[in-house]
């Protein structure tokens, strides 16, 4: 018997990218699933969205307090009638074969939670492409989030993620941060003895930040999450982490060197980083623009990452602050 599964849409005022969404999942070639929309507290009427799906879709709206990713995947948890939950971001576009890749997957890969791969429409803006290649290239992220190959143990990311119903409700769901509540909830499940895996034919268009700025601030906040992620789970903490911030304080040194000493070896390793990069990232999405794009996307993530982790480890291990008296908008009161 397939698995039946319930997908879980957390939303704040997004209406253009749910309709994308929406009518992805009106061409799936599977139809036996249902949609559950959660609106955290929008500013912008999103139900004349939704009702334009209400006869090929098996949806359902609610409207909360705004509270969160996590607490809206949460209360859509418990509205869900299936034995899978599937969570998936609000500016993410499927395959047609998006839900019966799932089950099959399901019943292929003995798993308590599952996650894919994201990656850019060939509809995308350049910034997005260019956005994209720097959050899933292996000069980056290593490519940890869209390979399995790159990592042993897969941490399955809220934009294309699955859960056991069961298993979701014996851990809590997500936890109360706003930032990070993920990968939180990836470890949670190792903790309590839950297996993970990746689905290599289930990845989604994900379209991510629409400008620089917006994303600079994105990864600026997941940097700060992640020492606090650090102390909830020090079993699983590794070095690669602070690899952005060593990353943004050897190119400060490169200039001091340079301006100082008159030398610039250190500089010269980063001309070879970003030369490697471009050429990388032009061989990836085979545009100029794209690439030229992609490098400056690269050194806006190393660096906003690298400080906000910088920031955060400060705080927690040397002034010794609580992480939710350190970055309160990281976490959300139950």
């Amino acid at each position: 018997m397939k698995p039946t599964i319930s997908i879980i849409v957390a939303i704040f005022n997004r209406k253009d990218e749910l309709f994308e969404l929406l009518n992805s999942l009106t061409a799936q070639t599977d139809k036996e699933f249902e949609v559950i929309i959660v609106d955290d507290g929008s500013l912008l009427d999103l139900k004349p969205t939704v009702s334009k799906f209400d006869t090929v879709l098996n949806i359902n709206y609610v409207k909360k307090e705004n509270s969160g990713p996590g607490l809206s995947r949460n209360y859509g948890a418990k509205l869900a009638g299936n034995e899978w939950l599937v969570f998936v971001d609000s500016d993410v576009i499927v395959e047609k074969d998006y839900v019966e890749n799932i089950k099959n997957d399901i019943l292929a890969i003995s798993c308590d939670a599952f996650g894919g791969a994201d990656k850019a429409h060939k509809g995308f803006n350049l910034m997005q492409k260019a956005i994209s290649y720097s959050m899933t290239s292996v000069f980056t992220t290593g490519g940890i989030r869209g390979n399995k190959k790159a990592v042993s143990k897969f941490q399955p990311r809220s934009f294309n993620m699955g859960v056991k119903k069961e298993v979701f409700e014996k851990v809590g769901g997500f936890s109360e941060m706003r930032i990070g509540e993920d990968p939180d909830l990836s470890m949670t499940l190792w903790e309590n003895g839950f297996t993970t895996a990746f689905f290599d034919t289930i990845a989604v268009y994900h379209k991510r930040r629409v400008d620089f700025g917006k994303f600079s601030k994105q990864v600026y906040q997941f940097g700060c999450a992640r020492p606090i992620l650090n102390q909830r789970h020090p079993d699983y903490v590794k070095i690669s982490f602070a690899f952005p911030t060593l990353f943004m304080l050897g190119y400060i040194m490169g200039f001091l060197e340079y301006f100082i000493m008159g030398r610039g070896v250190i500089l010269s390793f980063y001309g070879l980083y970003t030369f490697m990069v471009l050429l990388h990232a032009l061989v990836v999405t085979k545009n100029i623009s794209i690439a030229a794009m992609a490098v400056i996307s690269t050194y806006i993530q190393m660096f906003s990452y690298g400080y906000g982790f910088l920031k955060s480890w400060f705080l927690l291990n040397v002034v010794r602050m609580k992480p939710e008296d350190a970055f309160p908008k990281h976490f959300h009161k139950n």
